[in-house]
């Protein structure tokens, strides 16, 4: 089994990553759109000892025609009806930037820190192509290097708005009437290419201060963000070798860039489908691709098995350096949640998320200045 600092975290996509995972017996489809449905994986996967969840979200409607699960909530909305539920897990909720002011991400954010007493998460997305630009009307679709500028500026003014309350601005001095210290609220006066945006935020600074940031590395544009903002950087790969040399690669990069490699956690997705037995499993995925063809995945290992062999797998990560910790993504969630306890894992440790990622809580880049308060 890998050790305790090995970070373990599942992604919970609808019924499943598999697109006909629905018309399983045990998938909960009737249950989808419940916020039941949520707090029930999302429990078991915090009492299965895992360290976060990913909350997938998108502005376009899942492909692959009707046979397919279509629809979504939204991911932050889910997180804030799980937080109360649970105590210790990690939320990161997926929050496109392309079509959102990020005012309101970091409103949203800070929120869900508040409510999780410090244990929010962000997964960066973008949202691509003509189907979704159409849907707001505001612009026409971007290429991935604008989507991925326009991310990085919106980054830059979600973690200016986090900071832009210090840590003891709320002085609630009863005697005086003053509730806040304005000199300690700071206008971020923020102008870029996508953006201008002066704040300050409404939301006093969150317990972590700065929320986890998590972005995806798949292709030179979202790499570079990756390598600039992210605390945990995913990635995919088709065998350990390959995701041990992505690993190397990116950790030399954030040196390059001038940061710690060992303050950023590489997070390696792994699709999984586990069952009491190896041949079950494989059963099982004959079963749902009968139903309807996967669609086409980014490259991805995959493991069918059991909870046992999961383990080994989760080991023989560990044991290469090929990552620093995988992201389960269930082909049929409800059944592989339900086995995940399994895995033996400790129960886990009270505090933040950055504390278990072993991150100090940063000071507000605008402390040690009055310069830009409002008055």
């Amino acid at each position: 089994m890998a050790h305790p600092g090995f970070f373990l975290a599942v992604e919970t996509a609808g019924t499943g990553a598999h697109p006909a995972s629905w018309r399983r017996a045990d998938s909960r489809a009737e249950d989808l759109f419940t916020g039941q449905y949520w707090v029930d994986l999302i429990v078991a996967a915090e009492q299965a000892g895992l360290d976060a969840v990913f909350l997938p979200d998108s502005f376009g409607v899942q492909p692959g025609g009707p046979g397919v699960t279509r629809g979504r909530l939204d991911a932050v909305a889910i997180a804030a009806r799980v937080a109360a539920a649970t105590h210790r897990i990690g939320l990161i909720p997926q929050a496109p930037v392309t079509h959102t002011e990020p005012f309101h991400l970091a409103k949203a954010i800070q929120s869900l820190d508040f409510a999780t007493l410090g244990r929010a998460g962000w997964e960066v997305s973008v949202s691509e192509g003509d189907e979704q630009a159409r849907a707001f009307g505001r612009k026409p679709a971007q290429d991935p290097a604008a989507l991925w500028h326009e991310a990085d500026e919106a980054i830059e003014v979600v973690t200016r708005l986090w900071d832009s309350w210090e840590d003891d601005a709320e002085i609630r001095d009863a005697p005086t009437g003053r509730f806040v210290d304005r000199d300690k609220l700071h206008y971020i006066d923020f102008t870029g290419d996508n953006f201008a945006v002066k704040g300050p935020s409404i939301t006093p600074r969150s317990p972590q201060g700065q929320p986890i940031v998590a972005v995806r590395a798949d292709d030179a544009a979202d790499t570079e963000i990756a390598l600039r903002r992210a605390d945990l950087i995913r990635i995919g790969a088709r065998d350990l070798d390959a995701a041990r040399a992505r690993r190397g690669e990116l950790r030399s990069a954030l040196t390059a860039a001038g940061r710690d490699p060992d303050s950023v956690r590489v997070l390696l997705d792994l699709d999984v489908h586990l069952a009491d037995t190896a041949d079950a499993a494989a059963a099982e995925l004959r079963t749902m691709d009968g139903w309807a063809a996967p669609l086409p995945e980014a490259t991805a290992l995959r493991h069918l098995g059991t909870a046992e062999t999961l383990r080994a797998v989760l080991a023989a990560v560990d044991s290469a350096e090929a990552a620093d910790g995988v992201v389960l993504r269930p082909l049929a969630l409800p059944a592989v949640v339900g086995l995940l306890s399994a895995l033996d894992r400790k129960p886990l440790p009270a505090g933040t998320f950055r504390d278990r990622l072993g991150l100090p809580r940063p000071a507000s880049r605008y402390a040690a200045s009055t310069e830009g308060s409002p008055s």
